[in-house]
């Protein structure tokens, strides 16, 4: 009996303490303040319907693109495709975290910690215990190095600034593991080592959420996937996409010199494209999470619908991003960096890439949505894909299909692939001197500005 009337009490106290906050009212759950910001870099494409597909002549009878009217929910995107200095950032990035992570667990294995200097100052955070929070002990307990490594979930000291002077190198072991990460003294000329670009890999997990949503069995753990990519572009696109003829000057400079830091980044695959989307989302979460702020959603690649009302920039059958059916304008200029009169490649002003703000954006400010780089998109390329896709955010996509659509035309390209109905695909492990991207985030609210 009193037991009973100890939980009688006790359910009274509760819910008398949960009624104290709400008054008896249904106001739902609290969780964080919500406070959206316009992503860097972007820009708001309202949603809407348009004309999807080739409402002009089909010139080159693909009969792939038949007109249909489609809806979709509105969305960033970037204003210009991702640059040359973008791509590097997540290279960089990878690069830094490859050593990080080797100095830590050389650190360890030598029982070296940050009071002994040198080495020790990059060993991991638990390497000094006093310094962790009750859950970061728990963590490290029962979770930390699950995994083949053996070294999984310790988290890397990111307050040392790495050293890059050969004459700072502050031991023999830091001497030791930047030396593993680049060529061999064999493998180098003029005096310069430089990294093995092989070693450069982001391996991410995900969630397969299409096949999860379809399946009628399985647990959560059965769709999650795991990727290892080789970030650095491939650079041998300039040359082998162009035999018998001399391109050498771009496959040495045009990625890593400042001189195209604002070009549109090349070489780089289609797998590749969506690792950089998963890493921006990641790099930009891991500054939420410091700041005490709900994380964003994902970054990504655009689907093909998205893409062509994104490029169409609100003009209903207009031929290209900027309306009509001409690629020069009034004032005899070209709009675009293409490949106009049969092969006269300069005749725009531009042998190869030009910078990713060049030309006049399009209605939604967006730039070179027409020609200088062809983009990725998320969807797969299917020839009748548009009969059975859906009216609404259409995207036929599968993981079983390696071909990938392509969109907008390029600097090698003439003007029928710079119209914003022109479908092209390309295998999704190519690269090409020809091929770049640009990312897209799902539309989420902006900031009430009005008071």
């Amino acid at each position: 009996m009193k037991k009973l009337l100890f939980l009688s009490i006790a359910s009274a106290l509760v819910l008398s303490s949960c009624g104290n906050k709400t008054s008896g009212e249904l106001v739902g759950a609290q969780g964080k303040k919500w406070h959206p910001e316009k992503p860097y870099g972007m820009e708001l494409i309202p949603q809407g319907s348009y004309i999807m597909g080739k409402a002009e002549q089909d010139q080159a009878y693909a009969q792939n693109a038949p007109t249909k009217t489609v809806t979709v929910r509105s969305f960033y995107m970037d204003d210009t495709e991702i640059t040359n200095a973008e791509y590097r950032q997540f290279v960089e990035w990878v690069r830094d975290s490859i050593v990080r992570t080797k100095l830590a667990i050389l650190a360890d294995e030598l029982g070296i910690g940050p009071e002994e200097g040198g080495i020790g100052d990059f060993a991991f955070n638990d390497a000094d215990t006093t310094r962790l929070s009750e859950y970061d002990k728990y963590m490290m307990d029962n979770y930390a190095g699950m995994g083949e490594t053996g070294y999984e979930g310790r988290a890397l000291n990111l307050d040392e600034d790495l050293i890059w002077d050969t004459s700072e190198y502050p031991d023999e072991y830091y001497t030791e593991i930047m030396d593993s990460i680049y060529l061999p003294e064999e493998e180098s000329y003029n005096g310069q080592r430089t990294i093995d670009v092989t070693k450069l890999k982001y391996n991410f997990k995900w969630m397969d959420i299409e096949e999860a949503a379809r399946s009628r069995e399985g647990r959560r753990k059965d769709f999650i996937r795991e990727s290892t990519i080789e970030v650095y572009p491939d650079t041998t696109v300039w040359i082998r996409d162009f035999e018998y003829s001399y391109n050498e000057p771009m496959h040495n400079d045009y990625f890593w010199h400042d001189a195209y830091s604002d070009y549109p980044v090349v070489g780089v695959s289609w797998s590749q494209a969506k690792a950089f989307c998963h890493w921006r989302t990641k790099y930009k979460n891991d500054d939420q999470k410091q700041r005490g702020k709900q994380f964003v959603n994902r970054f990504r690649l655009p689907t093909e619908a998205e893409w062509e009302y994104a490029a169409r920039g609100g003009i209903e059958g207009g031929t290209y991003p900027w309306g009509g059916p001409y690629v020069i304008s009034d004032t005899g200029c070209y709009m675009a960096n293409f490949k106009p009169q049969r092969g006269d490649y300069a005749a725009d002003a531009a042998l190869y890439t030009v910078e990713a703000k060049s030309y006049e954006p399009n209605d939604f400010n967006l730039y070179n949505m027409a020609g200088n780089v062809s983009e990725w998109t998320n969807s797969s390329f299917y020839q009748g894909s548009y009969d059975y896709a859906s009216t609404m955010n259409p995207n036929a996509d599968s993981n079983n299909n390696s071909r990938k659509v392509i969109r907008g035309g390029s600097w090698k390209d003439v003007a029928y692939f710079l119209q914003v109905s022109t479908r092209d695909y390309e295998y999704k492990d190519s690269a090409r001197s020809y091929i770049g991207f640009r990312t897209v985030q799902d539309y989420m609210g902006e900031e009430d500005t009005s008071q």
